[in-house]
Formats: C-alpha cells, sequence, structure tokens
C-alpha cells in the first residue's frame, strides 16, 4: 500500500508500505494491512511503526490523524 506521512516541517516518508501500526487516541494501538477498510482516526503521542521490505521503521509522534482509503494511508502528525 501506498503510505504518506507528513509534519509541518517536511514531508517524513512517502513510499509503499507492507503493515502500518498506529498509536489511536480512543483505541490504542492498531495496525493498518494492504486493502485496510476506510478509516479515519486521530492519533494520540507515542510511536509509528511500519514495514518496509521487512525493515520495520519508527517514528515517534506528538499526536496527528491518519486517513486510509483505496489502499493508500496518509498520516498528519505533529
Amino acid at each position: 500500500m501506498n503510505l504518506e506521512i507528513i509534519s509541518p516541517e517536511k514531508k517524513v516518508y512517502s513510499g509503499q508500505a507492507e503493515s502500518i501500526t498506529l498509536p489511536g487516541l480512543n483505541s490504542g494501538l492498531f495496525t493498518i494491512l494492504d486493502h485496510h477498510a476506510p478509516i479515519i482516526s486521530v492519533l494520540d503521542k507515542g510511536l509509528i511503526t511500519y514495514s518496509v521490505k521487512g525493515e520495520k521503521i519508527e517514528v515517534e509522534i506528538h499526536g496527528g490523524f491518519v486517513e486510509a482509503l483505496n489502499n493508500s494511508v496518509s498520516v498528519c502528525i505533529e
């Protein structure tokens, strides 16, 4: 799936990812996989972890939101 992570300062990542784990504000950690159902969620402080070609990458965030639609995931972070 396509993943884009942006902050007010810069584009953190733009490319393909196999899975994305995010800190949901009310539901705690949740994972988005290929062809996930559409979702919009507010994010809490914590770590975003995503996998690219088997390598796990972590990004610390202080909040934000995520939208997954049509196998594309957009994450706006603070």
